[in-house]
């Protein structure tokens, strides 16, 4: 899978990617909105993994642009937050595949990416 990784705290997107690329998928990692938005006008990706916590809600931005530019992609949105712990992210994108903690074990996310694949 072809994976954009869109997270502020660099060293954890770095964490992420080298997971994601130890199980086989191809990474790129973006730490903000404009860099996002030109990776996913350049590029075609089948997940992206998105930090809620951008800034000037950039996350909601970056997902709408993606669902117009990219409407095959999934995204699953990390956060340490508890705002959207009721779902409604889910109505808020119709690309969320999951909303998950900025704590998740890595194997874990990477499970949850290849879950997400075979769907």
């Amino acid at each position: 899978m072809r994976i954009l990784i869109v997270e502020a705290e660099q060293a954890l997107g770095r964490l992420w990617s080298r997971h994601l690329s130890r199980a086989g998928h191809a990474v790129t990692l973006a730490g903000d909105l404009e860099s996002a938005i030109v990776s996913l006008s350049d590029e075609a990706w089948d997940m992206i993994v998105l930090d809620l916590d951008l800034t000037d809600d950039g996350a909601l931005t970056v997902a709408a642009f993606a669902e117009i530019r990219q409407p095959d992609a999934g995204v699953i949105f990390v956060t340490s937050q508890q705002f959207f712990s009721d779902g409604s992210i889910f109505a808020l994108s119709r690309s969320a595949r999951a909303f998950v903690s900025r704590n998740t074990v890595p194997g874990d996310l990477v499970a949850l990416i290849e879950h997400n694949e075979k769907l």
